[in-house]
C-alpha cells in the first residue's frame, strides 16, 4: 500500500482518536464487544470500568458489565503498564503472555528481597495454592514465606503476580457489591488455558484501532513493552502512515474513521485512570501542554472532564451533588452542555438518587 506523508495536526489526531475511542458518538455495541475492541479498560479502583463504558455506550447500565464479569466473560488481571484492567476472558489468556516480559522487568527490581527464591518453584506453588483454593494477597503471602522465610514479604507477592496471570475473581469488581482481592489463576478462572504467547502484529493492529493514528513509541507506552518497531514495520506494507506536528511517524489502519478536526466533541464525564490520557507517549492529542499533569496528584488520578474533545477539568461526587471544576472559564454554551451530559451520567450510574450539578473551584 502507497503510504503518504500527510501531516495531522493536534485537532485531527483529537477527533480521530475520539472516534475510536467510542467518544464522539456513543455506540450501541455490548459491554463486553466494547472492552474487547477498546483492548481493556484500566480498572486499578472498580468503579472506573463502569464509568468508561457510560461514556461510551448508548444503553449502557452497570449490570450490563456486572453481567459478563459474573458469567466470566471479562475478568480483572494485570496486564498493560503493570496495572489492573479488565479484558475479555480471550484478551486474558493472550494479551497478558504478550506483557510477560515486561512483567520479567518488573521483578527484577525486587531481586533484592528474593534472594535465594527459586523462582520457577514459586510460580509452581503459589498456582498450586490458588488453584486449590482462592486466596488473598495476604494468605498467598504468608503461605509462600512458610517455604522462604528469609525472604521479603512483598517481593514474594509481587513475584507470585509477575509469574502468574492471577485474576480477581467476583464478587470483587460487581457494580454495587463488595468484596476483598481474592486470586486465583486466569486458566483456572476461565476453565482453559492460555494461549502460547503471540507475535504482537495482531495487537499492534488492535491498538490502532482503538487508539491510533499512533507512533511506535505511543503503542509502547500503552503496553508497557519495548522493541515493537519490527512488528509495525512488517506491517507497514497495509498500513498507512502520516506525520504529526512535530515529525514524528504515525501508524494507521487505512479505513480507520479520521473525522474532519471540527466535528462536534460534546462533553464526557471519564473515570480517573481512563486509558485515553494513558496510552500515548505524546498525549497533546487529549491534554492541552497547559494542563499536563494537573488530573494527577501524586500518585492519584483524579476524575476527567472533557469539552470540546480535550481535557477541560475535573469532576467528583459529593454527598448530594455532581461537583465540575473546570480549569478555565466555560462559556454559557459550554456549561449547558456539561450539565445535560452530567444528567445523563447520572441517571446512567446513579439511578433514582437525587444529585444538584454545580460549579466547584474554577482552577485557572
Amino acid at each position: 500500500m502507497t503510504t503518504t506523508k500527510h501531516v495531522l495536526g493536534t485537532r485531527a489526531l483529537n477527533r480521530a482518536t475520539l472516534a475510536r475511542q467510542l467518544l464522539l458518538r456513543r455506540s450501541p455495541m455490548s459491554a463486553e464487544d466494547a472492552v474487547g475492541h477498546l483492548v481493556g479498560l484500566q480498572a486499578q479502583n472498580v468503579k472506573p470500568p463502569y464509568y468508561a463504558l457510560a461514556a461510551r455506550l448508548d444503553g449502557f447500565t452497570p449490570e450490563a458489565l456486572s453481567r459478563p464479569m459474573a458469567g466470566r466473560a471479562v475478568a480483572r488481571i494485570v496486564t498493560m503498564r503493570s496495572t489492573i484492567h479488565t479484558h475479555t476472558a480471550g484478551d486474558c489468556l493472550t494479551l497478558r503472555p504478550l506483557v510477560q516480559p515486561a512483567r520479567d522487568r518488573e521483578l527484577t527490581q525486587f531481586r533484592k528481597g528474593l534472594a535465594g527464591v527459586d523462582l520457577d518453584r514459586l510460580a509452581a506453588l503459589a498456582r498450586e495454592l490458588v488453584e486449590a483454593e482462592p486466596r488473598t494477597m495476604k494468605q498467598l503471602r504468608e503461605a509462600l514465606l512458610k517455604e522462604w522465610p528469609d525472604a521479603d514479604p512483598q517481593a514474594l507477592s509481587v513475584a507470585a503476580r509477575c509469574k502468574l496471570p492471577l485474576v480477581q475473581i467476583t464478587p470483587r469488581g460487581l457494580w454495587g457489591r463488595s468484596g476483598q482481592v481474592t486470586l486465583t489463576t486466569a486458566e483456572h478462572w476461565l476453565g482453559r488455558p492460555a494461549e502460547p504467547t503471540p507475535a504482537p502484529d495482531a495487537t499492534v493492529l488492535r491498538y490502532l484501532a482503538a487508539f491510533g493514528p499512533a507512533s511506535v513509541k505511543d503503542m509502547q507506552t500503552w503496553a508497557g513493552l519495548t522493541r515493537l518497531r519490527e512488528a509495525f514495520e512488517r506491517l507497514r506494507p497495509d498500513l498507512v502512515t502520516f506525520r504529526d506536528e512535530v515529525g514524528v511517524e504515525l501508524f494507521d489502519l487505512p479505513d480507520a474513521p479520521r473525522p474532519d478536526p471540527d466535528a462536534p466533541a460534546p462533553p464526557r464525564f471519564l473515570p480517573e485512570f481512563d486509558n485515553l490520557l494513558l496510552s500515548h507517549a505524546d498525549r497533546t492529542r487529549v491534554v492541552p501542554p497547559e494542563y499536563r499533569g494537573r488530573h494527577w496528584q501524586r500518585n492519584i488520578a483524579h476524575r476527567t472532564l472533557l469539552v470540546d474533545g480535550f481535557l477541560a477539568g475535573l469532576w467528583r461526587l459529593d454527598e448530594h451533588a455532581l461537583v465540575v471544576e473546570p480549569f478555565g472559564r466555560l462559556g454559557g454554551r459550554q456549561w449547558e452542555e456539561v450539565v445535560a451530559e452530567g444528567e445523563r451520567m447520572l441517571r446512567v450510574m446513579h439511578p433514582g438518587t437525587e444529585y444538584d450539578i454545580r460549579l466547584g473551584t474554577v482552577r485557572e
